[in-house]
């Protein structure tokens, strides 16, 4: 047993390995090299689509304000729609001030709504900005011109806003802002020459966020930073990379889309899809404050004197609800949009496993339930396979009286030892080797489950039953207080509270019930041969609920559930070949009556 033991534990590595390999020279290396094909041609047009001008500076305030200060310094038009609430700012024309209505900070019923933008002067500005650019000409608008409001005073679904502006150099800008009835926003410039002679501009856009809180992009398995489809490509830059490179060489595309993402928020621009643009992340460093920016540059066009042109630009600015980006994909053609949820490299489990688990809950109404279907669907799928696996391991556990007899027979001859111990396999048609197929089917479900519940916003606050409120989440209740029973919070109590309520003693009552069947999963199998490698096996159980304890509700609530049904195949197969299991044991034990198998 020993022997396939380790050939089982040692063909898992390699297999692991071959497929970590084959995925970096197969996928990672070429999209490399393609990546710096992509530079190479970038920074040779880079000159040429700079030539009518360069995006202004990102120069934020000295002075730091808060919120409610930093908006009352301008003149603003409210916003109010379904979905959003917050206000254009007229100094800039920018769109700066958003909360996400339906989206709470906390499940808190009362907890405030979810800030997305906000405005300049405050500490971790973020905002959205449009404009136009043009070599060698002075007046045009910039962050702090004035706009005049001339049509319209509240933006909402069908009541846009007209603002205007002129320069002392015969150019009228006029920008129509419109807004949906989700995340939305249009924005049509013009600029009307007037004055005698022709002039060319360049239409540009930005979304800048100046400073970061602390936390955001820390989680490895989420992306958070820069991110867009441009050039054809998924462009994505975290946080840390972004500062340490300084956002990379400018990107030449044909329409696509470019911004900044949180975990489940997105503000991202989208030109027209049949502008070339040049686009770019850059980091710009203002004193204590790194400010980094998404942006993009048009083509230049020329405006004979008399005459005007007109730019359409769309803003996202919201939460990144799968259906909702899909049908902005659909719709307006915005190239690859569902992609700014990070599905991740393994896209190929994470995307149809949201789907299906979206499925369910659309006809379940709870995304609990449809994590516990979904669980139920894996293992029919791989029911045959693990029945084969389950048997061979339910026939070894059987023959296992007569392995430690001729373990103890043959001792002084391993060779001889393992021939006869095939000759047995052979015999009772055993394969030693199926042991850990379930383990390893169950691992891309594992890691798709755990992705799409930390990435999708449909998870976000997603109530199962009783005290779960949030399958995106960690357990809310705690051993330490026995499962709010006792009326005080362990992470109050003086010196150990800290570590009582950090994620390594988190233990909830659901990662005591995936310890709990993990141990009788485990129980049901042939024991090991080694007495150091019993005691591994016997502690792995109690390993694996610490480890586990910290993660999201929904994956604790699939594990368990699998265990469970895997227990429950077991237990149905080791009576049906008439082995003795823990389950018959411990009724026994109960019932002061001997096993009948035993």
């Amino acid at each position: 047993m020993q022997e396939n033991n380790n050939r089982n534990t040692i063909i898992f590595v390699v297999s692991a390995v071959l497929i970590l390999i084959a995925y970096q020279f197969l996928v990672v290396d070429p999209a490399t090299k393609r990546r710096n094909a992509d530079m190479v041609r970038q920074k040779a047009a880079t000159v040429e689509t700079q030539k009518p001008g360069v995006l202004p500076s990102a120069t934020p305030g000295t002075v730091v304000v808060s919120r409610e200060q930093a908006a009352a310094a301008s003149t603003r038009a409210p916003i109010t729609t379904p979905a959003l609430s917050g206000s254009v700012s007229l100094r800039g024309a920018r769109i700066d001030d958003l909360f996400l209505k339906n989206y709470r900070q906390t499940v808190d019923k009362t907890s405030p709504p979810v800030e997305l933008l906000r405005p300049e002067g405050s500490r971790y500005a973020y905002f959205a900005e449009f404009g136009w650019t043009g070599a060698n000409l002075p007046g045009l608008p910039t962050a702090d011109t004035v706009w005049q409001l001339v049509e319209g005073s509240t933006l909402a679904p069908g009541q846009p806003l007209t603002l205007r502006t002129s320069t002392g150099q015969g150019l009228t800008f006029t920008r129509k802002i419109e807004v949906d009835d989700r995340f939305m926003f249009t924005v049509t410039d013009t600029v009307a020459n007037t004055g005698t002679g022709s002039v060319t501009l360049a239409p540009y856009g930005s979304v800048q966020r100046q400073g970061i809180p602390a936390g955001l992009g820390k989680i490895q398995i989420v992306h958070e930073g820069a991110i867009g489809w441009l050039g054809d490509e998924l462009r994505q830059v975290k946080y840390a990379k972004w500062l340490k490179d300084g956002g990379g060489s400018p990107i030449t595309s044909t329409g696509g889309w470019t911004g900044i993402t949180d975990k489940y928020w997105l503000a991202a621009m989208i030109p027209d899809q049949k502008e070339r643009i040049q686009s770019q992340y850059r980091v710009t460093k203002a004193g204590a404050t790194d400010i980094y920016e998404a942006n993009y540059i048009g083509q230049p066009r020329v405006i004979p004197a008399g005459r005007q042109i007109t730019e359409t630009t769309r803003l996202f600015a919201g939460a990144k609800t799968v259906p909702v980006l899909k049908d902005y994909e659909t719709k307006l053609g915005v190239p690859h949009f569902d992609m700014a949820v990070d599905w991740g490299n393994f896209w190929f489990i994470t995307r149809p496993m949201f789907a299906f688990l979206d499925f369910i809950f659309r006809h379940v109404g709870n995304f609990g339930i449809a994590i516990l279907l979904l669980t139920v669907a894996v293992k029919l799928i791989f029911f045959p396979l693990a029945n084969k696996s389950y048997e061979s391991l339910t026939k070894m556990k059987k023959v296992q009286p007569q392995v430690e007899e001729l373990r103890k027979r043959l001792k002084d001859d391993p060779a001889k030892q393992q021939q006869e111990l095939m000759a047995l396999y052979q015999k009772e048609k055993i394969n030693p080797l199926t042991g850990c197929l379930p383990m390893l089917v169950q691992i891309p479900v594992f890691y798709g489950l755990y992705k799409v519940l930390t990435v999708t916003i449909e998870m976000r606050h997603a109530p199962f039953f009783g005290w779960i409120q949030d399958l995106s989440a960690r357990d809310p209740l705690t051993i330490w207080n026995l499962f709010g029973l006792l009326p005080y919070n362990p992470a109050t109590v003086p010196v150990i509270g800290g570590f009582l309520n950090s994620d390594l003693l988190h233990l909830g009552p659901l990662a005591l019930l995936y310890g709990v069947t993990m141990y009788l999963s485990t129980a049901m199998n042939p024991p090991q041969a080694d007495p150091v490698q019993q005691k591994i096996f016997q502690f792995m159980p109690i390993m694996f609920t610490f480890i586990m304890a910290p993660f999201a509700v929904g994956l604790l609530i699939y594990w368990a559930w699998s265990n469970v049904l895997t227990i429950l195949q077991q237990y149905l197969i080791m009576r049906r070949f008439k082995v003795d299991n823990p389950i018959d044991q411990i009724i026994a034990k109960l019932t002061g009556k001997k096993s009948k198998i035993a």
